[in-house]
């Protein structure tokens, strides 16, 4: 069995496997995000799903009945999909030609034997824009390029959960900084810019502790009774590219574990959970697939005056 207040280097699929059955009150974790980050390449969205599918079904093996898996993460908004229409959107503020469709049609009309460059030769124009106009296309860019949409997570966890026989027990939501570097579509579409990520709150059959004493009267107030959760984004990725803040973790400590329960983290990273854990006197216990990742963790929890060991799994 592995040992808590331990940072385990490997997969979390071998690992879990090895951890005392019914004793983790409380598994914290954000799993990669299928958003192509370094760690995520060679991954195909079936092979992401699979993975998924199997951490959380391994979960309910070594949840405490009464005890909750918590999982951080965000839909995917540009979704790659070959199947979907390659159609750019029309933006007239950003066109630097002056000549419209209309005008295209008409000079057809007057020369229907031209060609494309024939037609934009007579218009003073480039041939991509005789194309955008006639078929909202960019024939450099978006009729060649694969279309992106919006691709939901949720009902997918919620399902994968369900079969392992854990119960979707709540959702809230992190209302984060905007994301700008992953919402650059926004200038050429009207698509939002990403602003929220979501805490999916599952449950195990058992009975579970409504403990008010977790929290001050103000923190309830403030954040415990609310579905809606205003911390700030980590203000730079500089140790690893997707943390997220102490407090996040912090918070869901608070509200569903007490003192001294073990906090399960699969996807441990920078080590984010187990500072929030120690911070909170609980115990913790970390799995980090890439050796960098799992040895920084064990730095950060070491600057915290505590004395982690990592392992090998």
């Amino acid at each position: 069995m592995l040992d808590v207040n331990h940072i385990y280097c490997g997969d979390s699929r071998i690992l879990l496997k090895e951890i005392e059955p019914d004793s983790i009150a409380l598994s914290f974790w954000s799993p990669p995000y299928f958003l192509g980050k370094d760690y995520e390449q060679g991954i195909s969205y079936e092979q992401w799903q699979s993975m998924l599918k199997e951490v959380i079904t391994l979960h309910y093996n070594i949840l405490r009945p009464g005890g909750f898996m918590v999982i951080n993460i965000a839909d995917i908004l540009a979704f790659q999909d070959e199947s979907m229409p390659r159609i750019q959107a029309d933006n007239p503020a950003n066109k630097k030609c002056s000549v419209t469709r209309e005008m295209v049609l008409e000079a057809k009309r007057l020369h229907p034997d031209y060609n494309r460059d024939q037609l934009a030769e007579h218009l003073h124009c480039s041939e991509q824009t005789v194309d955008r106009r006639l078929n909202g296309n960019n024939i450099r860019g978006g009729r060649h390029s694969v279309g992106t949409h919006v691709k939901l997570v949720g009902g997918n966890l919620e399902q994968y959960a369900y079969d392992a026989g854990l119960f979707l027990y709540d959702k809230r939501i992190w209302v984060k900084d905007p994301a700008w570097a992953n919402s650059k579509w926004t200038t050429s579409t009207l698509k939002a810019v990403s602003e929220t990520e979501d805490l999916y709150v599952f449950w195990k059959p058992g009975s579970y502790t409504v403990n008010r004493n977790r929290l001050s009267p103000a923190e309830w107030k403030e954040w415990g009774l609310r579905q809606v959760w205003n911390i700030p984004s980590v203000r730079a990725n500089d140790i690893h590219q997707a943390m997220f803040p102490i407090e996040l973790a912090y918070r869901v400590i608070k509200l569903y574990t007490d003192e001294d329960d073990i906090v399960l983290d699969p996807f441990m990273g920078s080590g984010t959970t187990a500072l929030a854990a120690i911070e909170a006197n609980r115990q913790y216990l970390g799995i980090e697939l890439m050796e960098q990742y799992a040895e920084l963790a064990c730095k950060r929890v070491k600057e915290m005056n505590c004395a982690p060991k990592l392992a090998f799994g």
